[in-house]
């Protein structure tokens, strides 16, 4: 029940702030948050991540749904029933479904999270691609320093 709470909750917000931004801002406006460091920034990415494989909205559509099922079907392979897997399943779950939405819907991602500093800039996301790179880096760190007891068993082979 977390998993399906979480994942609905985040897409919901992910849609809502997407929604605020392309109601006030057109593309390419910029509102300044925090000076020198922080933007509100209109962005149409038709590319997956950091603007890779832009305009190959179809596959990326594609590969969205792949995901999820992979996500859904084979989750029990991969991921344990701990707090902290269920936590990063949702938030991936959630990712993947904001973006597949705009995807769908618009045939292309909005973005909208702007941060600098100086001459260095990181690429514009939004709270789908926040959800997705933290659930991924929950499953990871609890892999690497969870311990036996967050680790997936592979099944013992009988000699």
């Amino acid at each position: 029940m977390l998993i399906l709470t979480l994942g609905l909750t985040i897409a919901f917000l992910d849609q809502v702030t997407k929604e605020l931004v392309r109601g006030h801002f057109l593309v390419g406006d910029q509102l300044p948050m925090i000076p020198g460091f922080f933007n509100l920034t209109y962005v149409r990415n038709t590319g997956a991540a950091w603007g890779m494989m832009s305009g190959l909205n179809g596959w990326l559509i594609v590969l969205s749904i792949i995901m999820l099922a992979v996500l859904v079907i084979f989750r029990r392979s991969f991921l344990t029933n701990t707090l902290t897997h269920r936590v990063a399943s949702g938030l991936m779950i959630a990712g993947i479904i904001g973006n597949l939405i705009d995807r769908l819907r618009l045939g292309y991602v909005v973005d909208f999270l702007d941060f600098h500093l100086g001459a260095s800039h990181f690429p514009s996301f939004n709270v789908a691609d926040s959800a997705i790179c933290i659930g991924v880096a929950l499953y990871i760190l609890s892999q690497v320093f969870g311990g036996e007891a967050h680790r997936v068993q592979a099944p013992e082979r009988s000699s």
